[in-house]
């Protein structure tokens, strides 16, 4: 098994001579390929997602998982919103939904984080959780209870254009406003805090001085679409381990 980049480089030219030394460096480091107890078992994995609105990677992934290119299937559906377009696809395929957290205004109940973990780990089996486009802070005890088990797909290339505040079209304002030349969508595991976790994958699309958000938005979706379901079926496969630094690495599946 050898180790592919997750990314499509960014490659400016003062940077080709450090980015080939990178190469030659990890092709030393991977031949070896990963420690055997991180091959795949072939048992199909749970998934749990949470979505705040129409759920677009979301459904990537669920349309990966039915044509076998993820080893897993999608057991729950969280959302903040009830009334979003993730959660009526999710009833339109049968999956079960969840509403955390409860609505502050009283419009809806919701599950405490206790009880979203107990359902989830516990009640629904779920191995994995996925954030697509969800919108709030993930609660410590739901982090706590998947740790090294949990993703999201932020539009940017994190760790610039992350944080509170910078979700959707605001990522990529922020991209266009700064002159970056590059942006694209970070898959990355989830700590306690707005997009700080380990960095798995990233894709990279140029930037035009003329971009509209919308504009970028689009070339930028369109590789979120592939990057997840990737990372996802690395994860699932137990593709994936851990430099001593805290680096995840993904493997190519043999």
């Amino acid at each position: 098994m050898l180790a592919l980049p997750a990314t499509q480089p960014c490659i400016a030219p003062r940077l080709q001579q450090q980015q080939q030394h990178g190469r030659r460096r990890a092709a030393a480091v991977t031949r070896a390929g990963p420690p055997e107890q991180h091959a795949c078992n072939g048992s199909k994995k749970k998934l749990a997602v949470f979505v705040s609105g129409g759920g677009s990677n979301f459904k990537a992934i669920h349309a990966a998982c039915l044509k076998g290119q993820i080893n897993a299937e999608v057991v729950a559906v969280v959302s903040d919103v009830p009334s979003c377009g993730g959660v009526a696809y999710a009833a339109q395929h049968g999956i079960p939904t969840l509403t955390y957290p409860a609505s502050k205004k009283g419009l809806f109940p919701g599950l405490t984080p206790q009880e979203l973990v107990q359902q989830l780990k516990h009640e629904l089996g779920a191995d994995y959780v996925l954030l697509a486009g969800y919108l709030k802070l993930i609660p410590v005890e739901l982090v706590s209870a998947y740790k090294r088990a949990m993703l999201n797909i932020h539009p940017g290339l994190l760790p610039s254009f992350g944080g509170k505040g910078l979700y959707g079209e605001r990522v990529h304002a922020a991209v266009i406003k700064s002159g970056a030349r590059f942006s694209g969508p970070t898959v990355h595991f989830v700590d306690e805090e707005y997009d700080t976790g380990p960095i798995l994958a990233q894709r990279c699309v140029s930037v035009s001085p003329t971009d509209s958000p919308k504009q970028l938005a689009a070339r930028v979706l369109e590789q979120e679409h592939q990057v997840y379901p990737y990372a996802v079926s690395a994860l699932v496969d137990g593709r994936i381990t851990w430099r001593e630094d805290g680096i995840p690495i993904i493997w190519e599946a043999s």
